[in-house]
This record gives structure tokens, C-alpha cells and sequence, in this order.
């Protein structure tokens, strides 16, 4: 019942505006009751952070070249080419605008793979700079661009917001 309601939200969220998506649709679109869907996510906002959550846990793969700057540079491109996807960026701003813990939805795991590759350097005896610091120049750049701006997002580009990143 979970997997169909999350399809659910993300076709429905790829077909129209996220303001048309109701509980109520995507119950009808998952073949459930509407009162399954509001017993076990009590809110559209609780639904959509979980989707969010779900959809970006796990998804990128943490790179181990043994070299922090080249590790930085390919998650950062790979997060690039992820927020690059239609789909992925309804599903963030369906989760932004339904309340205060979208965001986190949308970035938990992110900064949990900023973590492991810092923590990875911190073992071979490297500094780095703070998850905290880390997110500040590369996710927000990276997530402004993507929600905000039409500007693409080159290699240059991401090799630029890590080499300030790491200076």
C-alpha cells in the first residue's frame, strides 16, 4: 500500500500542479481508501515529506576515490544530474510548500552523505570543513540553481563551488 500511494504522489505530481494534489486523488490514483491514506499519513504535508524522504535516501552513492576534492566533485555532479530530473524537482517543491519539514525531507540524507565523505577524510587524517559548511557551499548552490534559476549547472561549475569549498 505504501509503494502504490508514494507512485501515486509522483505521477500525480508530474502530471499537474502540486496545489491540485489532494489526499483524496491520490488515494483514487492508488486504489485505496481515502481514509487509509489520512489514517496512516494524517496530512498531505506528512505524505509528501515522506516521499521526499523516501525519494532521496539512498539514491546517489557516496564516492571513495581516496582523494576528498575528487569524491566532493563527483557526489556534487551526481546530486546536479539528480536535481536535473523534472520528477525530482515536483517532488521538492510539493514537499517545500506543504510545510516547514519539507526541507529536511529533501536533504537529510544528503547531509548524511556529505558526513560519510568528510568523516572518511577526517580518519586518513585530512581537514575538512564542517557538514554544516559543506552543505552551505555546495547544497545551497547546487538547490538554488536548480529551484530557482534556469542556469545550467556545468562541470565547471561544480568543480568551482568545491575548490571554494576546500580553499
Amino acid at each position: 500500500m505504501r509503494a502504490s500511494v508514494h507512485r501515486a504522489v509522483e505521477e500525480l505530481l508530474s502530471e499537474q500542479p502540486a496545489e491540485e494534489v489532494t489526499l483524496p486523488l491520490i488515494a483514487t490514483r492508488a486504489g485505496v481508501h481515502p481514509t487509509t491514506v489520512y489514517r496512516r499519513w494524517g496530512s498531505l504535508a506528512d505524505l509528501l515529506s515522506e516521499v521526499a524522504s523516501s525519494r532521496f535516501s539512498g539514491d546517489i552513492v557516496v564516492p571513495d576515490t581516496g582523494d576528498v576534492r575528487e569524491d566532493l566533485e563527483r557526489w556534487a555532479t551526481a546530486v546536479a544530474t539528480d536535481l536535473a530530473d523534472p520528477d525530482t524537482l515536483a517532488i521538492m517543491r510539493a514537499a517545500l510548500g506543504a510545510g516547514p519539514d519539507g526541507g529536511c525531507a529533501c536533504t537529510a540524507d544528503r547531509h548524511a552523505q556529505l558526513e560519510a565523505i568528510l568523516e572518511r577524510e577526517r580518519s586518513r587524517g585530512g581537514r575538512t570543513p564542517s557538514v554544516e559548511e559543506a552543505s552551505d557551499g555546495l547544497l545551497g548552490p547546487l538547490y538554488y540553481r536548480a529551484l530557482f534559476t534556469q542556469l545550467p549547472v556545468t562541470a565547471e561549475w561544480v568543480r568551482g563551488l568545491v575548490r571554494k569549498l576546500l580553499s
